[in-house]
């Protein structure tokens, strides 16, 4: 039997180009989240949810499911994280020009809105490995770098934990003009949240 499926992809907020497919035909609609990320209000003004003044009928919804558990009571807001994260760099890098600061990124991508605002309010380029990866994103082009002397990394190695144990950056970086590095470490990781106790 043959039936028209309309497939929508609403933008996810996880990672650049990450979408959420709605699926309407005949017989329902369906939402497919996969992983994503929005904060609170977003959904409401996405305009292909609605149909005229309301929320379109979804039957089902297929949730990504990672953080739906008790143990992760509260999760801040990615504005939150981020005024954090840029309080703790701004009064490290502030210290000396050998204070810097270690991104301790697991994914290649998600961690692009961080780079920028740190780097926006800062003014300091974040070093990454290469920049392939963000050619199709122009827009952090500006802020990233593959210079090594800077005070912010998110380089990677397959061994990062090992490289940071000795006090170097998984760039091997250990110090600029001979004098050693003061190296910390940030894993922006939502996970952190669930290991919390309530």
């Amino acid at each position: 039997q043959k039936e028209d499926v309309e497939v929508t992809l609403l933008p996810a907020g996880h990672c650049p180009g990450s979408v959420m497919f709605l699926f309407e035909g005949g017989n329902g609609t369906v939402l497919y989240t996969g992983d994503f990320r929005l904060a609170k209000g977003e959904a409401a003004r996405m305009e292909l949810l609605h149909s005229g003044t309301g929320v379109k009928d979804i039957q089902s919804v297929y949730l990504d499911t990672t953080f739906c558990d008790p143990k992760f009571y509260h999760i801040p807001s990615r504005e939150e994280c981020l005024r954090g994260i840029l309080e703790l760099v701004r009064s490290w890098t502030s210290l000396t020009p050998y204070h810097v600061v270690w991104l301790n990124c697991k994914a290649a991508y998600g961690y692009e809105y961080l780079f920028i605002n740190l780097s926006e309010e800062l003014g300091i380029k974040v070093h990454v490995n290469k920049l392939d990866m963000f050619r199709n994103m122009p827009e952090i082009l500006y802020h990233v770098t593959t210079d090594r002397h800077t005070q912010i990394h998110a380089c990677r190695h397959p061994r990062d934990d090992d490289c940071f144990r000795g006090n170097r950056l998984p760039c091997g970086m250990t110090c600029q003009n001979g004098t050693p590095l003061h190296i910390i470490s940030i894993k922006p990781s939502t996970m952190w949240f669930g290991e919390r106790i309530k």
